[in-house]
């Protein structure tokens, strides 16, 4: 199969160059807004952007409550606004391939010969259209179909011949399951979901059904980000996009292979932003795709970076982890892990380290995390990217 475009196999210099480029057009459209907390920046390599700080939703949110509805952020070709959880107003254009979701949807084999039955939401999320601008970008044809109301769904399936899926990836069982009670079958041969867990089990129900299922890993902020393709060997990240990944609750970047969040700046010139905070957590794969595709590639959602825990009616949060371990330069990482002894809360401080002075760390623990609790020294920490485990169960 071809590729999108040239973007996908050009050379790591080649793409380092140009998204340098980007970057540095990005900042100064953000150093150019009143207030910036952006000016001055000097970035001479894409490793300079881990100098800056880094943007989280609740910043985002309070910054739009104060200049509604996009926080003063340079926004140019905005045809929607939309609104998620929060809330949080996200723009939308009506340019090619303005959320860069053709990129993926090429990857799944879906093209101007197909129609596709999108069932993400049209209403007020940006999903919905998400996968439809990325559709057209493809020259397929889109049923809106959205969500719900199943019967209609295999109906329009059946009547309109649709050849892939747009949606969650539980959501297609529920009409292939539906379709088959109805006595109908379906014309599925592709399928491009994101928004949830696609499991093995799951992805192979499909296939045996001759349906290929492929994942995307996307936001409401951000569009693209990254994605699988036919190899099924780790998840690209999109060309437009500029990834890292930063131990909880800082900006630091972690080393290669570690898991930590997921930060991303996007290159998007009408909506800029800079070091965004996914809050999901992942881990860079060494090479390149099989697929030939050179960008580099993320293991997938490894889970969600905030760990926030509430802790004898206290809250510790990885921010506070990330000072108590920055205190002291012969710890590596800390983990904080919570449970249940009796009815009383337990804090348990497991420290990476070859040496120290443990006294030290219990006076740094109870400054940082204004807690007490037991520490240990261990030689090395799982690379989970969790910095506060919460063992406690609540059902």
């Amino acid at each position: 199969m071809s590729h999108y475009d040239d973007l996908e196999t050009r050379s790591t210099d080649a793409r380092h160059a140009a998204q340098l480029n980007a970057l540095r057009t990005q900042l100064d459209r953000v150093a150019r807004i009143p207030g910036s907390h952006l000016s001055d920046m000097d970035i001479r390599d894409l490793s300079d952007l881990s100098r800056l700080p880094v943007l989280r939703k609740a910043q985002l949110s309070g910054w739009q409550t104060g200049q509604p509805p996009f926080g003063g952020l340079h926004v140019g070709d905005v045809a929607h606004v939309f609104q998620s959880p929060g809330p949080i107003y996200e723009p939308g254009g009506i340019t090619h391939d303005w959320w860069r979701m053709g990129r993926f949807l090429h990857a799944c084999g879906i093209g101007p010969s197909d129609t596709v039955q999108n069932c993400f939401g049209y209403h007020l999320t940006p999903a919905g259209m998400i996968f439809e601008s990325g559709a057209r970008a493809v020259g397929a044809r889109v049923l809106p179909a959205g969500t719900g109301q199943t019967d209609l769904q295999v109906r329009a399936a059946k009547d309109i011949g649709c050849t892939a899926y747009a949606g969650t990836p539980d959501y297609l069982k529920v009409i292939l399951d539906r379709a088959d009670e109805m006595g109908e079958t379906l014309a599925f041969t592709r399928a491009a979901v994101g928004g949830g867990a696609l499991f093995p089990s799951l992805r192979q129900e499909y296939a045996d059904r001759g349906i290929a299922c492929l994942q995307c890993y996307a936001t409401a902020d951000l569009g693209n980000i990254a994605y699988e393709s036919h190899a099924m060997d780790g998840m690209i990240v999109d060309e437009g996009v500029i990834l890292e990944i930063v131990r909880p609750g800082t900006g630091d970047p972690v080393a290669p292979g570690e898991v930590g969040e997921v930060v991303v700046t996007t290159l998007n010139p009408d909506y800029p932003l800079i070091r965004f905070a996914t809050g999901d957590l992942s881990a860079m794969m060494d090479g390149t795709s099989p697929c030939g595709r050179t960008n580099v590639r993320i293991k997938g959602w490894m889970g969600r970076a905030d760990q926030t825990a509430k802790i004898k009616g206290m809250f510790v949060r990885p921010e506070q982890v990330a000072e108590l371990v920055a205190r002291h330069p012969e710890i590596r990482a800390a983990r904080v892990t919570v449970t249940r002894e009796g009815e009383m809360d337990a804090m348990d401080i497991a420290i990476e380290a070859d040496d120290g002075d443990p006294r030290a760390w219990g006076e740094s623990v109870a400054q940082t995390l204004k807690l007490k609790g037991r520490i240990s020294r261990v030689d090395t920490l799982p690379n989970d990217g969790k910095v506060i485990d919460d063992k406690r169960e609540y059902g």
